[in-house]
């Protein structure tokens, strides 16, 4: 395509000494023609004038001349490197034109900061069809006749939660196919200007940008190249598409969509979080993968609601059950638990104590750790099941409605990273394609693996450092809290009765855990970013699952490692009086944590609310109320309203950036929220209630930042939800083992079983706290385990205490091992955790296979679609075999009628007899 450029220069009317250029870009056409409509004005006007004239309103997304859309925006600045880039900025322009782009530039005399140039980028219909074609974008080509579905009975009863039909439909159904530039015939194409939505325009030019060079011609510079390089060495700003509209109001030009206030409407406002969410018109926005996102959110969200019943009702359970709770009245009663002294929990510092000092903590044990525990722990195991079973059949159904079905193979496995064009040199061919391309070398991706693997391994190994500090702060302070809280009789008698060492040791040191969580994160995500860059993935789709298995893996060790301390270490390996087990040893007298006699499930539920609770809450302050600080901010400064005296660029440039891992730490946060209430979920049914309403707060939050505080993203495709997927599904296995332990070896009901059914008398758990204690003679225990304030007990009260476990007593023939009760309920634990695995993963296994990925509905549309698109093909294909063979035949009938003619003349003069 020929270019050539030249410059008009001519006075204005009514305008004195001011002169405007226009810089105008004449394309010769396939015939030969001149093509006037990349027409590219440069402005100079010192002022508003002219523009208003114009353009009656600077709030629009089109070009001066009101006809061509602005598809991108490129923001820079005058600094001290400025020639530099300004000569980078030259190249890169000059590039972008060559590829068919228009341009047209906003002068830093019309910004409002005075110092700021906007470049507009718009992308004719060649440059888009071009493009199209290569990227294989669907687009319709006939009207769908296949019906959506039939009426729901009852339809009424959901009639509040729904939206309107054209907010829930912004377009009608197609028959799509991807595009072809040979084919403009065969697809629906009533307006080009309009043909392609404004998602897929932002997406094409971006491919452009991502890949436009700024070296200079004849030079090859491959580092040069994209506007990733541009933006990271501050040659732009920025770069961004806009958003149609201010959220608040509709657009003025009718031409131009009003999406964004309709999702700021119906969608980004907190009062519709009982709504339906617009799933058509946030993919029509803002792309697909954000669209799935926010769809399996939603599902996500539903799904929690049935957990969160189930939960409340195990909890109600355990309220209603409260005065039937055996273990407890005994452990308060004053005859009982006030008679029996225990074994000091700690050298030196913590004394004899009397049982009933833990009445409080032994009921509020029973409200997580009884009967309905267990059920609540099998309903998890196959909740988790049906959630992902049902999301599978969701996101098959959103495949086929959004065309994603063939797009993962044909479109993010294919292309590759501009990164990785840039930093691998070495080519060779492809055996799909038959073209080459840049490969890593084997020594190189294996020295880079390494590095990596090793990165990991340091910093996991950080993080156990870290817990291991936690667990001995733990054993230290507690040695401090049994010196202050002693005697509920004796000194902090109001404080005491509610406040034992052990639920002041562990609600501080959670608390400690929580903040080191935060701090650790902060440093995690760029070592993850950093190791993910350093391997250099080929593909797009390849770096975000690399990046997601080694992020979750860190967050994985961070947010669960404390909790798995609580439930399957501590209180496990104490030891006995005379004989207990310490840490690093009994030189660092960091003697192992006991559990409390209520058991440690009440610890293990105080450490997975203030871990949850915290993160969320503390995610929601970051999500919500530092932008919202930020608006009063801008408020304050008299931004409020911008559209009145600024254009569409300048609002959208003030935007928040959306970052390309902008989902990324979406899900993350999603998905550890997901384990803390499938792996744990057995010490807290409430749990999902907490998930609930965090994730209905956090839908609106989302939305809202999408349609307020970003920019708008570059409109990007996902058939499914990716890694994400693949971690879920190993935590919902892993969760059916971790439930199944807690139940086993941290909750109490498995002792509580065979004491009732194999130890207790007339069937009831009468005398079962005093069974589940053995009995010590205090005066075996040595000097560095007896309390300094020991004599007083062993003088003036008994001669021996009580501990938590099942040895025989002083004087018995086998003295202080453990007896056959001990056996007896650890081969109950056992068999109860083979029991619950077998029956939850055969349930799981059995849901799996009676539950189709695919709905059999999705199944026949996909292939009645694929049967019409087949045929409507042949169909075009065999007229457009007529149409030509019909046009040869008009063009070649004539020649042949004159060429018999001439045949007969030359025939008749040579049979025509001589004169």
């Amino acid at each position: 395509m020929a270019q050539f450029q030249y410059k008009v220069w001519q006075n204005i009317p009514d305008v004195p000494a001011v002169l405007t250029a226009f810089t105008i870009n004449l394309h010769s056409d396939e015939n030969g023609g001149i093509n006037m409509s990349s027409l590219s004005e440069r402005a100079t006007l010192p002022g508003h004038a002219e523009t208003e004239k114009l353009q009656p309103t600077k709030d629009t997304v089109f070009f001066r001349d009101g006809v061509r859309r602005i598809d991108y925006v490129l923001s820079y600045v005058d600094d001290k490197d400025g020639e530099k880039k300004q000569e980078r900025r030259r190249e890169f322009e000059a590039n972008l034109e060559k590829q068919g782009l228009e341009l047209e530039t906003e002068d830093k005399s019309d910004s409002k900061d005075q110092k700021t140039y906007f470049l507009k980028i718009h992308a004719p219909w060649e440059v888009l069809a071009t493009y199209a074609d290569v990227l294989k974008i669907k687009v319709p080509f006939k009207l769908s006749d296949i019906p959506h579905g039939h009426d729901v009975p009852l339809e009424w009863l959901s009639h509040p939660f729904r939206l309107p039909d054209h907010i829930m439909r912004p377009q009608l159904d197609y028959f799509t196919y991807p595009f072809d530039k040979n084919k403009t015939d065969f697809f629906l194409i009533n307006d080009k200007d309009t043909f392609f939505p404004p998602s897929t325009r932002n997406r094409i030019v971006f491919y452009i940008l991502a890949r436009c060079p700024y070296y200079k011609e004849g030079r090859k510079e491959r580092d040069k190249t994209g506007i990733k390089r541009l933006l990271s060495n501050g040659t732009y700003t920025a770069a961004f598409p806009l958003h149609d509209c201010p959220y608040w109001k509709r657009a003025r030009n009718a031409e131009c969509e009003s999406e964004r206030y309709n999702l700021y409407k119906h969608w980004a406002r907190f009062l519709c979080f009982y709504k339906e969410q617009p799933l058509n018109l946030i993919r029509k926005y803002y792309g697909e993968k954000i669209g799935i996102y926010f769809a399996w959110l939603g599902f996500y969200t539903e799904m929690l609601f049935f957990a969160a019943v189930m939960g409340v009702i195990c909890f109600t359970y355990g309220v209603l059950s409260y005065d039937d709770n055996r273990s407890s009245k005994e452990i308060c009663d004053p005859d009982i638990g006030g008679s029996i002294v225990m074994c000091p929990l700690c050298d030196k510092k913590c004394p004899f104590w009397k049982l009933n000092s833990t009445c409080l903590s032994s009921w509020q044990s029973h409200l997580f750790d009884n009967e309905g525990t267990v059920f609540f722990a099998i309903f998890m195991g196959i909740w988790v099941t049906l959630f992902l079973e049902f999301w599978k059949r969701r996101q098959a159904r959103l495949e086929y409605e959004w065309d994603l079905v063939d797009f993962e193979e044909e479109q993010q496995q294919l292309q590759i990273r501009p990164e990785f064009e840039i930093r691998c040199t070495n080519k060779r061919l492809n055996k799909i394609t038959q073209e080459m391309e840049p490969y890593l070398p084997m020594k190189s991706k294996c020295a880079r693996f390494c590095l990596s693997t090793a990165t990991v391994i340091f910093w996991i190994s950080l993080i156990v450092a870290c817990i291991i500090g936690v667990i001995a702060y733990r054993l230290a302070v507690y040695a401090a809290f049994a010196s202050i809280i002693k005697d509920p009789m004796r000194k902090i008698q109001v404080v005491g009765r509610f406040i034992t060492p052990q639920l002041a040791t562990s609600v501080t040191a959670s608390c400690i855990n929580f903040v080191i969580i935060m701090i650790l994160n902060f440093f995690y995500e760029r070592v993850a970013i950093w190791i993910t860059d350093m391997e250099i993935p080929k593909t797009h789709l390849e770096y975000e699952n690399r990046l997601t298995m080694k992020m979750f893996l860190f967050q994985f060790v961070n947010y669960y490692s404390s909790c798995f301390y609580v439930a399957f270490f501590k209180g496990k390996f104490v030891g006995y009086p005379g004989d207990y087990s310490y840490m690093f040893g009994k030189w660092s007298k960091l003697r192992n944590e006991e559990c409390d006699p209520g058991g440690c499930l009440i610890e293990l539920t105080t450490q997975l609310v203030i871990v949850m609770a915290g993160k969320q809450l503390w995610g929601n302050i970051q999500e919500a109320l530092l932008p919202l600080m930020r608006n009063w901010w801008s408020n304050r400064k008299g931004r409020h309203h911008p559209e009145n005296h600024s254009s569409r660029w300048e609002q959208d440039h003030g935007l928040l950036n959306f970052s390309q891992l902008g989902l990324f730490y979406e899900y993350l946060e999603m998905v550890i929220q997901f384990g803390f209430i499938t792996l744990f979920v057995a010490s807290f049914p409430l749990a999902p209630l907490l998930a609930l309403c965090n994730n209905i707060l956090e839908i609106r939050v989302d939305s809202w930042k999408f349609t307020t505080q970003f920019r708008r993203p570059v409109a990007s495709k996902a058939r499914n939800i990716g890694a994400w997927q693949e971690i879920l599904n190993a935590v919902a296995i892993l969760s059916v083992v971790t439930n199944a332990f807690i139940m086993a070896f941290t909750s109490d009901m498995i002792p509580r079983m065979v004491f009732l059914y194999a130890y207790g008398k007339d069937a009831s758990m009468r005398g079962y706290v005093n069974n589940s204690l053995s009995i010590y003679n205090i005066s075996q225990i040595p000097d560095d385990n007896m309390p300094e304030e020991g004599g007083n007990w062993f003088d003036n009260t008994t001669s021996t205490c009580r501990y938590r476990d099942y040895r025989y007593p002083p004087g018995h023939a086998r003295e202080y091992t453990h007896t056959m009760q001990f056996w007896h309920i650890l081969a109950a634990k056992m068999a109860f955790i083979i029991i619950m695995e077998h029956v939850v993963f055969v349930v799981k296994f059995f849901v799996a296979w009676m539950i189709p990925d695919v709905p059999s509905v999705v199944k026949a549309r996909f292939k009645r679609e694929r049967y019409l698109i087949q045929e409507y093909l042949h169909n075009y294909e065999v007229e457009k075999v007529k149409i030509q063979m019909s046009a040869s035949f008009m063009t070649e009938q004539p020649s042949e009628v004159s060429s018999m003619t001439d045949k007969q003349e030359v025939l008749s003069d040579c049979l025509e007899p001589p004169s």
